[in-house]
């Protein structure tokens, strides 16, 4: 069966493709730069990439005409605060009219939970994708859920900032709002097992784990299977806005995604029933066990996706080669070299570059750039890496965008996202003479551009300094 996914590289895309390739369908992933499909060779070799902004002029002929089934998992609540709603809508009728070109029976639509009396922009935005597909030529299946637990979610890495950091917590009182928390592999299950199942068509469903939970239960419980405890005290006087700046300053979160979240937190997500749960015949995790598999993946190195590499975040927010090409004139450079020994274990230790494994030198200054990002509105240093030795174009590295990430030509090319007046890149080359190449590209915007470049040069003589000379060891 050839099947379409769009925002296959999104969190939710990057953990069905697999499941789809391994039950043997030919797959074509539609993304807006296939520089940002974070998949390994053997995956590309075995799918159909192409590029698709349906934001953008409406270009029928991209898409093959016989395809079966779709996916659709395209949202825009992580690029805008006031006017992603309209996106959205704009964005399902011209899919709408991208697939009224080809053979496809049924699509699958990854919704959210819409029970509540009132509902929040965010789930009202998704809703009303749902009317709109629903006026599509071909027979649409929905799938709604609330909260996704699994490494690399927003919801699991949210809620695993916040007990990890604060083990003394004054919350708002959204978090005694009901959801309904689902695994992740529970919802990859429930996504493959509608797939061409007529009983499903035409039709939407609620989909949960076998627990409601308060959040402030869910943070409870998360504390209880790491084995520690925490404290919580709920409070009144915590507006919207401040609980948006609480998550942005607290956890990984950008500030766009937390004021969206907090909207919608104040929000019931609880199924209805459920049917389709009893339709396929799948038995779900509880919260505990999501946890505990999300962990499992974590320790093994197993984190396929992460919502934060799909996050449209800082200054790359469209096609990556807008920026590969580094800028060689109206910069400012600090490049240097050290000859190397062993090429090979040196471009290993630039692979684990970042994250958890730190930047080799001045960790500590790099953690107070972070935490003064954060308190300009940019992501910081939070976001961390997916894996922990592979970097693939796209991926978020802490507060860097990875544009290139080539092992045969030893390269690593970064763009930063940090606020900045002006733009810059990070590179990392070894030539052909085992000499490693670390190299800081500024392009100033203005006066106070240089006068930025020119106060933090100081500190690059150390950290750049000392950076490289780590980087070298073997």
């Amino acid at each position: 069966m050839k099947i379409l996914i769009t925002g296959a590289n999104g969190y939710i895309g990057m953990r069905l493709l697999p499941q789809l390739l391994e039950l043997g369908h030919e797959v074509i992933c539609a993304v807006r730069d296939e520089k940002r499909l974070s998949v390994d060779k053997r995956t590309k070799e075995q799918i159909q990439i192409v590029e698709i902004d349906f934001l953008e002029n409406i270009d029928t002929s991209k898409l093959p005409k016989d395809i079966d089934a779709a996916y659709y998992l395209i949202h825009s609540m992580t690029s805008s605060i006031d006017d992603f709603d309209e996106k959205e809508a704009a964005t399902a009728k011209s899919f709408n009219e991208y697939v009224s070109h080809t053979n496809v029976k049924q699509v699958i639509y990854l919704s959210g939970i819409v029970n509540d009396k009132k509902l929040s922009k965010h789930l009202s935005s998704r809703k009303n994708v749902e009317d709109i597909l629903y006026q599509g030529d071909f027979h649409l299946t929905v799938l709604r859920a609330g909260i996704i637990v699994g490494s690399g979610s927003s919801s699991f890495e949210i809620i695993r900032d916040l007990c990890e950091k604060l083990p003394f917590m004054i919350t708002p009182k959204w978090v005694l709002t009901k959801s309904q928390p689902i695994a992740i592999r529970d919802v990859i299950k429930f996504l493959t097992g509608v797939l061409q199942n007529q009983k499903t068509y035409d039709q939407s469903f609620d989909i949960g784990g076998p627990d409601v939970l308060t959040y402030k239960e869910m943070l409870h419980k998360y504390a209880e299977v790491r084995g520690f405890k925490n404290w919580i005290l709920t409070v009144p006087i915590m507006t919207p806005k401040l609980s948006s700046y609480w998550l942005y300053f607290v956890t990984s979160t950008s500030y766009k995604l937390a004021i969206n979240l907090v909207d919608s937190m104040k929000m019931e997500v609880v199924a209805k029933d459920d049917q389709l749960q009893q339709l396929l015949g799948i038995k779900t995790h509880s919260y505990e066990q999501a946890i505990e598999m999300a962990f499992k993946k974590i320790e093994q190195n197993l984190v396929l996706s992460s919502w934060k590499d799909s996050i449209v975040s800082g200054q790359v927010s469209d096609h990556l080669e807008k920026y590969i090409q580094v800028p060689k004139y109206g910069v400012l450079i600090d490049e240097k070299r050290l000859s190397i020994k062993n090429g090979d274990a040196v471009l290993e230790n630039i692979w684990r570059i970042g994250g958890e494994n730190g930047w080799y030198y001045g960790n500590r200054l790099w953690k107070i750039r972070g935490f003064l990002d954060k308190l300009n509105g940019g992501p910081g240093l939070r976001r961390g890496r997916t894996h922990p030795d592979k970097i693939f174009p796209g991926d978020a590295l802490d507060f860097w965008r990875v544009l290139l990430a080539d092992k045969k030509a030893k390269r690593l090319l970064l763009f930063a996202e940090m606020r900045m007046p002006g733009e810059a890149w990070l590179e990392f080359k070894i030539d052909d003479d085992n000499v490693l190449h670390q190299t800081a590209t500024f392009r100033p915007k203005g006066l106070r551009g240089r006068l930025y470049w020119y106060s933090i040069l100081p500190f690059h003589y150390f950290i750049f300094g000392g950076m490289i000379k780590n980087l070298s060891k073997t």
